[in-house]
């Protein structure tokens, strides 16, 4: 029998934590999801991609091109757009379902491959390895992210099927503190939902510790776009004096439009349904609130009134 990862941390799981065979390896990565994380128990939802145009295209970035998954609409019209971080496991299927997801609501949703200029030959995905993913995920530095996040949005605001001032950014675990960031730097986002996204500053000898930078925590007065955060009350590596520590500073700049949602029982990771940690009425619950979240911040979904194109 196969037993599951248990991802009960922002930074993944620990070696300990994962067992699987071959035969299981062999099925999840046939269908795509993260090899590290899957769950044998697991019955991961699957969106299809009827009505839909769904593409890899490639972002200019200083100089280079960032591959980005993008599912939308198949139909003529300009499209409110969301901008999807995905977790230390890259863009694997579950963020290429989050995508068609999304798009089946009517947005433009956008995944980029934050980690490729590591990670060419897509090993996240594959990998049993935590050590490699690590090494792999602490080369994205949090100024060249957010490089890529602004060449993301440089990107949308450019094509003919997004409609510019509906702008909206979400991601999960790793790509839940990018969301914080991102609105502290993009005034073009009008709303951000952060999936239990790290608050605060790791120690300098953890994960992702080493990377001088500012964390939520220290740029909450920064924020341009009103964020709402989902989290785990049983998670280990966000503890809930980080959440009191978050809302306090929120109440202590005025910024009162963004908010955290705590589920006392879910784990983190628990809106991610290929693992054990998958909590559906958590996940299903606030999924409903970040839409009403976007949709109350000028980036509801749907065609833009009065315009059509070819």
């Amino acid at each position: 029998m196969t037993t599951a990862p248990r991802l009960t941390r922002p930074e993944g799981p620990g070696p300990q934590d994962f067992n699987l065979s071959r035969r299981g390896l062999a099925g999840l990565l046939t269908a795509g999801y993260a090899a590290y994380a899957y769950s044998a128990d697991a019955a991961p939802i699957v969106t299809d991609a009827d009505g839909l145009t769904v593409e890899t295209v490639s972002v200019p970035e200083n100089g280079g091109a960032l591959p980005a998954y993008v599912a939308r609409p198949a139909a003529a019209g300009r499209y409110a757009a969301v901008l999807v971080v995905c977790e230390v496991f890259g863009v694997h299927e579950h963020i290429r379902d989050l995508c068609r997801r999304l798009a089946k609501l009517g947005y433009v949703a956008i995944a980029p491959a934050f980690f490729v200029r590591a990670d060419p030959d897509n090993q996240l995905a594959q990998t049993q390895d935590f050590a490699l993913i690590q090494k792999i995920v602490g080369t994205a530095r949090n100024e060249q992210v957010m490089g890529d996040v602004g060449a993301t949005l440089a990107w949308l605001e450019q094509q003919p099927f997004v409609d510019r001032k509906r702008l909206a950014i979400t991601g999960f675990c790793w790509g839940g503190a990018v969301v914080w960031m991102a609105c502290a730097r993009f005034p073009e986002l009008k709303a951000g939902a952060a999936w239990y996204g790290r608050l605060s500053r790791p120690p300098a000898t953890a994960f992702m510790g080493e990377d001088v930078r500012q964390w939520p925590l220290e740029i909450v007065g920064q924020l341009t776009a009103p964020v709402i955060g989902f989290y785990g009350g049983k998670d280990q590596g966000i503890p809930i004096t980080d959440v009191e520590a978050m809302r306090a500073a929120l109440r202590a700049a005025g910024k009162t439009e963004s908010q955290l949602i705590v589920y006392p029982e879910a784990q983190h990771g628990f809106n991610a349904d290929y693992r054990s940690s998958y909590n559906e009425a958590a996940a299903k619950d606030a999924w409903t609130r970040m839409l009403a979240h976007f949709a109350a911040n000028h980036a509801a979904p749907g065609k833009a009134r009065g315009w059509l194109f070819g």
